[in-house]
């Protein structure tokens, strides 16, 4: 082995494992009870987490409390505040048995929820800690903006205790065309859009998207140690159905399968790592969705659906791929459906109106991605002064 390429190779290692020690020592913002616990003192806060609100093995309501905050409502988002409701299942009100607090919830279907004026009037300040994926449909962050317009509307502040986004590496999608505006999506952002939720929220403050171009006071506890190239590891499963890193980094690429007849695994112990239908042919690979906690109901409920297994992909192909389509064509030309492959859905969560039509006249996932290149710069010039962490 000649001297260059020993030295590569060490160089290598170093920068893999300094990058893979930067990543470890991220700190939250709700690890920071230093500059976040002396600003909320004497105010009635209400806070919108989850079970992803952790710091350690302890939730952030009770290292608030413990602090001596006055919590006086929770806000939860889809599959409620402990995370165990089924995707798109009405969520309702109620107590955190824990603490006594009364929870409101902000999630019911498609609709866009409003806290009630008591709740508004009870509070001072709205505190954000909640663990995002980074996906314009996923819909904590339309939580978080519903939230922002009802702060803007009665008069009060936001705070964002921020936590890394796992798909943070690239921005990849289609703008949103605001018609097609809804609980899968709220701002005119691409699919993959690369931001925190600190970020989104100073983004949306600043471009005046919330509504009646409103502002609200908002204040961000950014992370230290994160960069948007720092690949993080969830320490909780952020939702019911996204149980591993290859299902986040696979999420850009697979997500479209709700809006289909195709499984995409719910009610297996591989959700978001397979795909399949009964009437796929020639297919090696099968399995048969069941009623599980989080997967009550899911699509091909009871039936032996063919497919492909997406577990050979490699978290790092699949980052690398970006969002693609090739999945979602590869189903619709076996199935042979037409266009009755396709629900009304999907152009909610693709963002567009024209991809279906593509998909149909048998463009190739390449040629649609192409499509959407101008969006994805114009978009990462958009948000360049929002950006708390170099890219």
């Amino acid at each position: 082995m000649n001297m260059l390429r020993k030295t590569f190779i060490v160089l290598f290692f170093i920068t893999l494992f300094s990058h893979l020690a930067f990543a470890e020592n991220v700190q939250t913002g709700a690890e920071q009870t230093d500059v976040y616990v002396p600003a909320l003192k004497g105010k009635r806060v209400a806070l919108f987490s989850n079970h992803t609100g952790m710091v350690g093995n302890r939730h952030t309501l009770d290292i608030m409390l413990e602090n001596g905050l006055n919590v006086v409502n929770l806000f939860s988002p889809e599959h409620g505040f402990r995370g165990t409701a089924d995707a798109g299942e009405h969520v309702s009100s109620g107590i955190d048995e824990p603490t006594g607090i009364p929870i409101a919830s902000l999630y019911d279907g498609d609709s866009k929820r409003m806290p009630a004026k008591k709740v508004m009037d009870g509070l001072d300040v709205i505190v954000v800690d909640i663990q995002d994926v980074g996906l314009r449909y996923y819909t904590y962050y339309c939580t978080m903006i519903d939230l922002m317009n009802a702060a803007a509307a009665y008069g009060k502040e936001v705070m964002v205790l921020d936590r890394p986004n796992p798909n943070g590496m690239y921005v990849d999608g289609p703008i949103l065309d605001m018609k097609y505006e809804s609980g899968v999506g709220r701002l005119p952002i691409p699919v993959v859009h690369g931001m925190t939720l600190g970020e989104i929220a100073t983004m949306a403050n600043g471009e005046g998207w919330l509504k009646n171009g409103a502002k609200v006071p908002l204040t961000v506890v950014p992370c230290k140690n994160y960069t948007h190239s720092t690949r993080y590891e969830l320490p909780v499963a952020p939702s019911p159905n996204l149980r591993t890193m290859r299902a986040i980094y696979l999420y850009p690429s697979v997500c479209y399968f709700e809006a289909t007849p195709v499984s995409l695994g719910r009610g297996t112990d591989m959700p978001f790592e397979v795909y399949g239908h009964p009437d796929m042919k020639n297919r090696s690979f099968s399995f048969t969705p069941k009623s599980v906690p989080g997967a009550k109901n899911p699509p091909q409920l009871n039936n032996l659906c063919h497919g492909v297994d997406l577990r050979t992909v490699s978290e790092e192909d699949a980052i690398a791929q970006g969002i693609n389509l090739e999945y979602l064509i590869d189903a619709y030309r076996d199935l042979g459906m037409g266009d009755a492959f396709f629900r009304s859905f999907f152009e909610k969560l693709i963002g567009r109106g024209d991809i279906r039509k593509m998909i149909e006249e048998g463009r190739s996932a390449a040629e649609i991605k192409a499509s959407w290149a101008d969006d994805v710069e114009k978009f990462k010039k958009q948000r360049k002064p929002y950006l708390l962490y170099a890219e």
